[in-house]
């Protein structure tokens, strides 16, 4: 007989809205939307969940209830809202504690506008929130530099006014202020100038731009030269500003502007808001993945979110790709154009972030930083375990001389070079890189079969799909083909090349995993490079002191042992020589570096 659960699923209706799971103790741990109740929901007790945390989950869940909505905008609105109020442990949550700062028009006679971070239903008029305090600092510096503005908070009736109950303060005398309080400054005068501002806020400078320069060129033709110097100055200052802000294309009006990046564990998400051409807020944040979420479904989650923290009535947003909002919002996946400049720009600030972050955990949280690393390198190079121990060979013989191989050793994805080894060549003859790969590929994993040490996760070979293929036999072998990740990686384009698999994979130039991959290849390289070097310069040494009659290996080691190099023996005295090696071999090697003289 099926559970109360099981009725409970396959009774739900073909239509969209919200559905809330319940644990044993009746706590809600998930809330989810859908465009078809039935459908979604049965897929979680009837698909094979490959992220073990899905997997918990639907252990958890004990009962479920849902709501039915009309549209899918009303279930993304009732999703959200759901998750904010009882925060579910399997949800991802946009935390943002912070109470971000508007600009206020005061509902008053001659309004005054300031920054707050408290709003106040009183019919006043709030632009914002904006994620930026300079931002809003710039904008109101240069508001009170073009339109003086009263900063005091009196009652300025008529009736006061007329009675002379105020007298003008320092800000008047200072030519920041007009002077209202004393009739001074008309209330027309006074609204039209906070019109024009309003215009400043939304992004709107062009009647701005078309009073002033107006205003100027008016001075002018009455020969008020300093006061149109000083309207000019303004001009410019507008200018400045509108030029900072402005993207691309000024007919680009009341549009949200949405994107995101993500690894394993985060999301990086960011918002615009743009009114005529201009960035006027701009918004980024981390978002901590639950169950493997996709990048549509944090973003969904993010334009809402966002929407309604910052107030956005937009009617068109535009994103990198297609997200289900229902049918209120325009969603535009921009091709080219300005259009797709935003775009791209929004993405570039969701990167920058992401790097920043980066930097301040690796700094702050190094275990978090290997784990993210390790959780991208897996995805990245489509492994099946995270390459915590990776290994990484390369062959060198340059001008066929000296045949070695170096292999090296990163740990969480840095060197570990206690743990590096040389080989010298021993069974192939001449220069032969995949014969050679093969021998040290079998030697090394031989031994440390034989030694019980741990194998690593991964193995990189310095080369293309030949070097790969040899390196293969070895792991036959040793019945290790399959146990061990391997891969191969070609110089030229840097194409990583899997066993079995002529077509390579190519890595994003700015991805981790590759900076990863070629630090490993380059320190094989360096590696076994010192090693070669180092091998030639002894062989040439030893073969210039094997020249001389009667002077075996025992000899020649010690003597460099004691004198470091050939040079130093040709250039050592008798009896430094008689002291290493005695009188009679002694005089046979001055007599050799010496008969020229």
């Amino acid at each position: 007989m099926p559970t109360s659960l099981e009725l409970q699923v396959k009774t739900l209706p073909n239509s969209p809205g919200v559905y809330q799971y319940f644990d044993k103790d009746d706590v809600i741990i998930y809330v989810g939307k859908a465009k078809n109740l039935k459908k979604r929901v049965s897929s979680y007790f009837t698909k094979k969940h490959e992220n073990g945390k899905t997997r918990v989950l639907v252990r958890k869940i004990v009962r479920l209830e849902h709501v039915v909505v009309n549209t899918e905008t009303d279930a993304l609105l009732l999703e959200n809202n759901l998750i904010k109020k009882y925060k579910p442990r399997y949800n991802v949550l946009l935390k943002d504690d912070k109470s971000y700062p508007w600009i206020c028009i005061k509902n008053e006679r001659f309004p005054r506008i300031f920054s707050t971070r408290r709003v106040i239903k009183d019919g006043s008029e709030y632009f914002g929130p904006y994620t930026n305090v300079r931002t809003v600092s710039a904008l109101l510096d240069l508001i009170k530099e073009l339109y003086p503005l009263r900063t005091c908070n009196y009652d300025l009736s008529q009736a006061k006014i007329d009675g002379g109950k105020y007298k003008v303060c320092l800000e008047y005398h200072l030519k920041n202020c007009k002077g209202p309080c004393e009739a001074y400054q008309n209330e027309e005068s006074y609204t039209n100038n906070i019109k024009a501002i309003r215009k400043i806020i939304k992004g709107n400078f062009k009647e701005s731009l078309n009073s002033l320069e107006q205003v100027m060129l008016n001075f002018a033709k009455e020969m008020k030269f300093e006061e149109a110097q000083k309207i000019k100055e303004k001009l410019e200052s507008l200018k400045n500003y509108q030029a900072k802000s402005t993207i691309v294309n000024p007919s680009i009006n009341n549009v949200d502007v949405f994107s995101i990046i993500s690894d394993e564990t985060h999301g990086y998400a960011n918002f615009f808001k743009i009114m005529n051409g201009s960035i006027i807020q701009s918004y980024t944040t981390e978002i901590k993945k639950k169950l493997e979420e996709t990048d549509k479904e944090l973003l969904e989650l993010f334009i809402v979110e966002t929407r309604q923290r910052f107030n956005s009535l937009s009617k068109e947003i535009y994103v990198p790709f297609d997200v289900d909002l229902g049918e209120n919002i325009k969603v535009t996946i921009p091709k080219l154009g300005d259009k797709k400049r935003i775009v791209e720009l929004s993405l570039r600030n969701s990167k920058y972030y992401r790097q920043e972050q980066f930097k301040q955990i690796k700094i702050v949280d190094p275990d978090r930083h290997v784990r993210r690393i390790m959780a991208q390198m897996k995805k990245d190079l489509r492994l099946n375990e995270e390459p915590i121990h990776i290994e990484c060979f390369d062959n060198s013989n340059i001008q066929g001389t000296n045949p070695v191989a170096a292999c090296v050793v990163f740990k969480d994805g840095k060197p570990s070079k206690k743990e590096y080894r040389h080989f010298n060549i021993k069974t192939v003859e001449g220069p032969d890189d995949f014969a050679s790969m093969e021998e040290v590929v079998f030697r090394r994993y031989k031994r440390l079969l034989q030694e019980d040490k741990p194998l690593p996760q991964l193995i990189v070979i310095d080369g293309g799909k030949g070097q790969l293929s040899s390196a293969l036999k070895s792991l036959d072998i040793l019945g290790l083909r399959g146990k061990i990740a391997i891969i191969g990686i070609a110089k030229r384009l840097e194409e990583i090349y899997y066993p079995g698999d002529n077509i390579p994979l190519y890595l994003d130039k700015k991805s981790e995993t590759l900076k990863i991959i070629q630090y490993l290849r380059n320190e094989a390289h360096r590696f076994g490079i010192t090693f070669h070097r180092n091998k030639r310069s002894k062989s040439a040494i030893q073969s210039e002191l094997e020249m001389i009659p009667d002077v075996g290996k025992q000899t020649i080691t010690n003597l460099l042992r004691k004198f470091k190099s050939a040079k130093r023996v040709k250039s050592a005295t008798l009896d430094e020589l008689i002291e290493v090696v005695g009188n009679a071999r002694a005089q046979k090697i001055y007599k050799y570096f010496h008969s020229k003289e």
